[in-house]
């Protein structure tokens, strides 16, 4: 009779307990915001400080990129200066020796200059135009009054050739390179933002794994509350001994620090959860558990493809190889034999009529040579040269070594992501049957059949199992994305992953 009593009590203090629970969920429901991870993925990629990073990373290359490209464009230049003007004493030399005498002149001067690199041969071109008024105001002397000189000379057209024959083209080698350098950056965007993705799904795991953790915590502690108030009866009964009560009353105040130490755990992640995707407001959140997993097999082989094509490490390696083959290249040139041509032909005329500047103009013309021999370096120019090719070959070893641990990664990357979803099932029902084993034991211990540490063990086993499947699940994502950074492409929808560059600037 006793018996029957104790467990009616036991039953409707687990359903008082139950009923309360439920209800005080969902009252809270209205003030607490749902997230799932592609919700925390979407607002990291929008406004997280890494993203926005990344963006502005992405915007100085590209302008930078532009700016290369512009450097290769006609520029045209307008210099001058209006006026000009000059009072001063100064010697001049004439028939009967030097002599000073005051000068006063005003100089008005405007010309325009358009200039073009010619990238094929590493040299410049340019075309130019210029006219320059001078007001030389002469002093009263005694036989004359005062008066104002006016001359005016113009450069009609004027063509400037600096051309470098026997010279490294820097030209050249910049648009084989640059290119390569924005396609990078291009690349390093894309995986900058999966990077956002997978520290976005650190951030909300590591937040889930918290709000559970304290969700065990406070349904141990409910039910170490019932199981202490149900011995204390027994106790009383003497149906168990002392030190089993002394046992759950331990156990029940440990669940208390448990609940104390998880709450903070959970604020010190929500904090970072929402630092990170920059939240402001002080709403509590909730994480909606991910359960649903579309399982695909990634093939080792297209991975490696795509990530050989995709990736911005990839990419480098070429860069890095064209970059060394541009050093010994210039090395082979430096201090040695040089010459550059230097050629002007172009209608200049002077007149004191402004109306005549255009009739009968004078041509002037310019050619030079120039030459450099070294005679005597003492061997510098073929040090600076096997220099650079030993330092061609390093960085030749390097990427090939560089490329073969890019192979493995990518490989190994795509093995642990391949195994993992069959992880995943084990870890899930790992978590199902700890759970039921806990239910069935904490069932039998209610009627007196096991212990209170046989209780405990099931407890623990079912709190590790159901941790170590979020832990489990938690790996599946982070390889995921791991997997997307690394190739830029999406295997799920069997695409590159692609984004509107004009829409970052």
């Amino acid at each position: 009779m006793n018996h029957c009593k104790i467990t009616q009590h036991i039953i409707r203090t687990i359903f008082i307990s139950a009923l309360l629970f439920i209800l005080l969920a969902s009252q809270a429901q209205d003030d607490i915001k749902k997230f799932t991870l592609d919700d925390a993925i979407e607002i990291a990629k929008q406004q997280s400080p890494d993203a926005l990073l990344a963006k502005h990373e992405f915007r100085v290359k590209y302008w930078q990129f532009k700016s290369f490209k512009a450097s290769y464009l006609p520029s045209l230049v307008l210099r001058g200066y209006v006026p000009s003007y000059e009072k001063s004493i100064n010697k001049y030399q004439e028939k009967e020796g030097d002599v000073f005498r005051l000068t006063n002149i005003n100089n008005v001067n405007a010309g325009l200059t358009l200039n073009q690199k010619i990238g094929l041969t590493g040299g410049d071109i340019s075309l130019n135009s210029n006219l320059s008024m001078i007001n030389n105001f002469l002093p009263e002397t005694d036989s004359t009054a005062s008066f104002t000189a006016t001359e005016y000379t113009t450069t009609l057209i004027n063509v400037e050739l600096r051309q470098p024959l026997v010279r490294y083209n820097k030209y050249k080698w910049e648009r084989r390179i640059e290119p390569m350098l924005y396609n990078e950056a291009k690349k390093i965007y894309l995986e900058s933002m999966e990077g956002v993705s997978l520290e976005a799904t650190n951030h909300f795991f590591n937040l889930l794994l918290a709000q559970i953790e304290e969700r065990i915590v406070l349904i141990n502690k409910a039910n170490y509350d019932t199981l202490y108030k149900i011995a204390q009866g027994r106790y009383e009964l003497g149906k168990i001994a002392e030190n089993e009560l002394l046992q759950l009353e331990l156990q029940y105040l440990r669940a208390g620090a448990d609940v104390k130490s998880a709450a903070l755990q959970v604020e010190d992640q929500m904090f970072k959860f929402k630092s990170f995707l920059r939240i402001q407001d002080d709403i509590a959140i909730k994480l909606v558990e991910p359960s649903n997993i579309e399982p695909f097999i990634v093939n080792a082989s297209k991975a490696l493809q795509e990530a050989r094509y995709n990736s911005s490490e990839a990419l480098s390696f070429n860069r890095q190889l064209v970059e060394a083959q541009s050093l010994v290249a210039e090395a082979k040139y430096e201090g040695r034999f040089d010459a550059e041509l230097y050629a002007v032909y172009g209608l200049s005329n002077f007149e004191s009529n402004f109306q005549e500047l255009t009739t009968r103009p004078q041509d002037v013309q310019t050619v030079e040579l120039g030459i450099t021999v070294p005679i005597l370096d003492w061997g510098v120019a073929k040090g600076r040269l096997k220099m650079a090719e030993s330092n061609q070959e390093i960085v030749r070893t390097n990427v090939e070594q560089q490329q073969i641990d890019f192979d493995q990664k990518v490989f190994l990357l795509v093995a642990q992501f391949n195994m993992q979803f069959d992880q995943v099932l084990i870890a899930a029902k790992s978590d199902t049957v700890g759970q039921k084993r806990y239910d069935i034991t904490k069932a039998r211990y209610l009627i007196g059949k096991i212990s209170i540490t046989d209780l405990n063990i099931a407890q623990t086993e079912a709190d590790n199992s159901k941790k170590s499947y979020f832990n489990t699940l938690w790996r599946y994502w982070r390889y995921f994305y791991d997997i997307r950074r690394t190739t830029l492409y999406d295997f799920e929808r069997n695409m590159p992953i692609m984004v509107d560059y004009k829409e970052l600037l």
